[in-house]
């Protein structure tokens, strides 16, 4: 794949001729609704096998080739030029596909109001070619240890045809909130917890196609940190008897001792050492409820996992994504209005629509825009594109760890799905 950034006055039908594609795979690749209009700033994946580059004022060939780790030499016989010339400003230069590695990947499935509409069962089946696992949220605890039942309809037959296997995410929601004293009642009594365990293993065996179990306890009391630690070790040794994996979702801290009942319970170093992976929720700095700003820029996730890789191995740690941004309405005030989710998708309409042109910030790897709408009202949109998740690419790749795990299905991100099979192996159980 070729990422590409529209410039003024570009159309599909120059991208195709400079790329040596088509129109007709452009707009399919990204799902362009009117090929015609294009929004200045949006970032574009061509379909090619490997990908261009035009040279720029201070490049050689072989700093060209150590940027993408290739050989200098191998690159010119690619091009069929001489290894010893100096590259023309505006020199196109074809550049091979890498090697790829192999990685695990999910993504998070959220059924509402009871029910698994069509819509949200079309995107899981378009995602699951490139998902490891499949994770349908949540069965929630109850106080005596039963499980909420969980909407399925649909999902386990999807995964089948898509060679996903499912993650069962058990939770310590209630009422819609993550209910710290819930989680107590639990962690506190032994009975309560063999019969939780007693129901995930029984629903495992029903469904017949999870083959993790994905616990997801949140804003527990701090006092409970090693009461969880104890529950998950009691966990750990049912699950793996049956054959099955544990997960764990864990807070995005950036120390041992980072205050906050959000942090507190979770230990990193402890679920490290007892279950078989951890999804690390490294999103959320931008949120619905806080000041406009990137859900997950790079520098604080990398912030996250750097710490993480302090208490446990690489090859356990699935790094958190989101699949979506958000739409705020300025100026920005606390306990005011919430922000809107909108998908890349949606994100590169608006930007249409109000004819606003996309910027990126490189420190933060974003893309973002603003718009007036039609009540006069100034609007910030932080969302991800093509770069962005490159971005995030690039960092798993180069800290070496086990995957991605994308928050969630149900908002439209085509390229994304594109760029997982044009840098990964996707391992399938």
């Amino acid at each position: 794949m070729q990422i590409h950034v529209i410039q003024a006055g570009e159309s599909l039908w120059n991208l195709a001729q400079a790329y040596n594609t088509s129109v007709e795979q452009i707009v399919q690749a990204n799902q362009i609704p009117d090929p015609s209009q294009l929004v200045v700033g949006q970032a574009l994946v061509i379909p090619i096998q490997g990908r261009f580059y035009w040279v720029q004022s201070g490049d050689s060939l072989w700093s060209i080739a150590q940027r993408f780790g290739l050989n200098y030499v191998q690159l010119a016989e690619i091009n069929r030029i001489d290894p010893n010339q100096q590259l023309p400003i505006g020199f196109r230069l074809y550049l091979p596909p890498l090697p790829k590695r192999n990685v695990e990947t999910n993504a998070y499935i959220e059924p509402r109001g009871g029910t698994v509409s069509p819509a949200l069962l079309a995107d899981a089946r378009a995602a699951g070619p490139y998902l490891t696992y499949l994770a349908p949220f949540s069965y929630e605890v109850r106080r005596d240890g039963t499980l909420d039942p969980q909407p399925l309809q649909g999902i386990p037959e999807v995964a089948a045809e898509t060679g996903a296997s499912l993650m069962m995410v058990v939770t310590n929601l209630e009422e819609g909130q993550f209910s710290g004293e819930l989680g107590r009642d639990i962690l506190q009594s032994t009975a309560v917890q063999e019969r939780l365990l007693d129901n995930v293993i029984a629903e495992a065996r029903r469904v017949g196609r999870y083959t993790d179990i994905h616990f997801d306890f949140e804003f527990l009391p701090p006092d409970q940190r090693e009461a969880y630690n104890n529950f998950l070790r009691r966990a750990a040794e049912r699950l793996r008897a049956e054959g099955l994996l544990i997960s764990t979702a864990l807070a995005p801290k950036t120390r041992a001792d980072q205050p906050g009942q959000w942090y507190e319970a979770h230990d990193y170093r402890a679920h490290g050492e007892i279950v078989d992976f951890v999804v690390l929720m490294t999103y959320e700095w931008g949120y619905s409820g806080g000041p406009p700003m990137p859900v997950s820029p790079i520098r604080q996730v990398e912030e996250v996992i750097q710490y993480a890789l302090t208490e446990m191995p690489a090859n356990k740690i699935m790094m958190g994504q989101n699949l979506y941004g958000y739409d705020w309405t300025l100026p920005f005030v606390e306990g005011g209005e919430y922000a809107r989710a909108v998908s890349p998708q949606r994100a590169i309409e608006l930007a249409k629509q109000y004819n606003a042109a996309i910027q990126y910030d490189f420190q933060a790897q974003a893309p973002h825009f603003d718009y007036i709408d039609e009540q006069g009202r100034t609007h910030k949109v932080w969302f991800e594109d093509a770069r962005s998740i490159q971005a995030k690419f690039d960092l798993l790749k180069r800290l070496g760890l086990r995957g991605i795990s994308y928050w969630k299905l149900g908002l439209p991100f085509p390229q994304n799905w594109l760029l997982i099979a044009e840098n990964f192996n996707v391992i399938k159980r």
